[in-house]
């Protein structure tokens, strides 16, 4: 499992606009610019998230884009799934019937365990642990 350039633009998108003043709206050009993210990319990653409901974006000369909820109640999970759909390091995670083993291979609580440990890493990391330009601190 790789997580996709787009979704790493898209989280790249939200730790800038994380950063920003609360009320403030930031230019997409900007965004695009400073986060090095193709600006053609970066505008079918803010539909996407403006879809999800996570970023707000208006047009016009005061517009631009902003989160849809503080930076502490959105998590890097619901990003990923925004852009990705949902983690899977493994098909037979979510079907054991694809694998010719079934329930009964070895290998699927390994995989299941360790997507379960990552989806939960995930959803527990907001966009707060980002905010200051800091990414020691511990997740939430």
């Amino acid at each position: 499992m790789q997580i996709t350039r787009q979704a790493d633009y898209a989280l790249r998108a939200m730790i800038y606009l994380s950063r920003l003043d609360p009320n403030r709206r930031a230019a997409t050009s900007q965004i695009a610019e400073e986060q090095r993210i193709p600006p053609s990319f970066l505008a079918k990653i803010i539909s996407q998230l403006s879809i999800a409901g996570l970023i707000h974006t208006s047009r016009g000369a005061r517009g631009g884009v902003a989160l849809a909820r503080s930076a502490d109640e959105i998590s890097v999970l619901e990003v990923v799934e925004a852009i990705d759909g949902p983690i899977a390091l493994n098909e037979c995670t979510e079907d054991p019937a694809v694998c010719p083993f079934g329930n009964e291979c070895p290998l699927r609580p390994l995989w299941c365990e360790a997507q379960a440990e990552l989806v939960q890493r995930l959803k527990n990391t907001s966009f707060a642990y980002f905010k200051n330009g800091e990414t020691t601190a511990q997740a939430a």
